[in-house]
């Protein structure tokens, strides 16, 4: 475990601005950095890691959307 602390959202996205980053990496780097924080394997800035929240629900509710009218597309075709 390194003693830095990483920023969450900065280390997802680096240099570019949330919209220029897939919601798929946004999702996987997130799952990377929460999973090995809660191990205790990373440290993430806390006061941060709230604040940033944000990119990953808007990710997720980026990707419920896209997965709704998937299903309702499928579901349209088979009626």
């Amino acid at each position: 475990m390194s003693d830095r602390e990483l920023n969450f959202a900065r280390s997802i996205l680096g240099d570019r601005p949330f919209r220029d980053v897939p919601d798929g990496e946004i999702l996987e780097a997130a799952e990377r950095l929460l999973s090995g924080w809660m191990a205790g394997e990373t440290r993430l800035e806390r006061p941060k890691l709230y604040d940033h929240y944000a990119l990953l629900l808007v990710s997720l509710i980026r990707r419920n959307r896209e997965l709704e009218a998937r299903l309702a597309a499928l579901e349209a075709g088979n009626a």
